[in-house]
C-alpha cells in the first residue's frame, strides 16, 4: 500500500519530471533547424492512416482520435478527465507534439490517481476456472491498443493470442518513408518507436 509519504515523493517527482519536458518542449519549438527537420518530415495523411488502421501515439497524429482510454473508460479512467491528444498533420513534428502533450497528460493522470487511491485490498486472490474458459483484455499501450486474447483449459493455458500495436504500425511506416531522403529515416522511425519484437508476436 502507498503511504503518505511516498504519495507526496511521487507527486514530487511528476513535478521534476514535467519541469524538465516543458525545458525540452521550448527547446524543441525555439530549435529552428529541428523545426526545418521535423515538419513535413514522415509525413503519414489522414486519409492513409485510416485505411492502414494506425493507431495508437502515431495515429493520434494524423487525425485518428482513437483512445481506449477515453473511448471505453474503465476504471480508473472512468474517474478522470483525460484530453486527447491530437494533429492532423502526420509527419515526424506532429508525432513530437504528440508525444509532449501525452506525456504532460501522463503526469496528470499520475496526479489524479495519487490523490484518489480507492480504500481497500491491494491484491486479490487468482481463482483458476475449473472449467474451459476464454477471455479477452483490451488497454491502451503508449503505442496504441494492445489485445490479448486467452483460452483455459483444466487450469493451463492452452492458447494465448498477443496483439501489439506494432503489428499494423510497422507497414505504415514503410509508406511514411517514400519520398524522403536517407538521412531522415531515423528521425522517420524513431518517431513511430515501434517495437520489433511486437512485430512478431
Amino acid at each position: 500500500d502507498v503511504d503518505t509519504a511516498q504519495i507526496v515523493q511521487m507527486h514530487k517527482q511528476c513535478d521534476a519530471i514535467e519541469n524538465e519536458l516543458q525545458t525540452l518542449r521550448a527547446i524543441f519549438d525555439d530549435h529552428s533547424g529541428l523545426q526545418d527537420r521535423f515538419i513535413g518530415t514522415g509525413r503519414v495523411t489522414p486519409a492513409l492512416a485510416l485505411r492502414l488502421g494506425l493507431t495508437g501515439l502515431a495515429g493520434r497524429a494524423s487525425g485518428q482520435a482513437n483512445d481506449l482510454r477515453c473511448d471505453h473508460p474503465w476504471p480508473p479512467y472512468d474517474r478522470c478527465a483525460l484530453a486527447k491528444a491530437g494533429s492532423v498533420q502526420g509527419d515526424v513534428a506532429a508525432r513530437v507534439e504528440v508525444r509532449f502533450d501525452e506525456s504532460l497528460a501522463s503526469l496528470q493522470l499520475i496526479r489524479a490517481m495519487l490523490t484518489d487511491l480507492p480504500a481497500g485490498p491491494v491484491h486479490a486472490t487468482l481463482l483458476v476456472p475449473g472449467a474451459a474458459t476464454r477471455g479477452a483484455g483490451w488497454v491502451e499501450g503508449w503505442r496504441g491498443e494492445v489485445f490479448v486474447a486467452l483460452e483455459l483449459r483444466d487450469g493451463r493455458i492452452v492458447r494465448c493470442h498477443c496483439h501489439d500495436p506494432s503489428w499494423q504500425n510497422w507497414p505504415v511506416l514503410e509508406h511514411a518513408v517514400i519520398g524522403n531522403i536517407v538521412p531522415d529515416f531515423p528521425l522517420i522511425n524513431k518517431s513511430f518507436n515501434l517495437s520489433y519484437s511486437g512485430q512478431d508476436l
